[in-house]
């Protein structure tokens, strides 16, 4: 059974940070590409950042370049956001996604998997 399990979100002031965890089973977890993504109320979904399986580069939202840091443990089967200087703009449920795209030919086959989110509020 594939699961994808986020913990780390909150309350926080402005100016702080949090750090956000998604620990993944079921599946081969450093094979797939990670990302993290958020969606605030009455707003579209908005990738945030991602990172390839290891060796790759990771990619940032130009909203939150310079403040926020993905990264994984492919031992741990853990995804991380480092997110710092936090502003009231950043809240929103926050969600990891795994990935993967098999090319096969002229065809593909692509995994794709969803955690529940976790809740950030940044309010004085």
């Amino acid at each position: 059974q594939v699961q994808l399990v986020e913990s780390g979100g909150g309350l926080v002031q402005p100016g702080g940070s949090l750090r956000l965890s998604c620990v993944g089973s079921g599946f081969t977890f450093s094979m797939f590409a990670m990302s993290w993504y958020r969606q605030a109320p009455g707003k579209e979904r908005e990738l945030v950042a991602d990172l390839p399986t290891a060796g790759g580069s990771e990619n940032y939202a130009d909203s939150v370049k310079g403040r926020f840091t993905i990264s994984r443990d492919d031992a741990k089967n853990t995804v991380y956001l480092q997110m710092n200087s936090l502003k009231p703009e950043d809240t929103a449920v926050y969600s990891c996604n795994a990935l993967q795209i098999i090319i096969e030919g002229t065809s593909h086959r692509q995994y794709d998997y969803w955690g529940q989110g976790t809740q950030v509020t940044v309010s004085s």
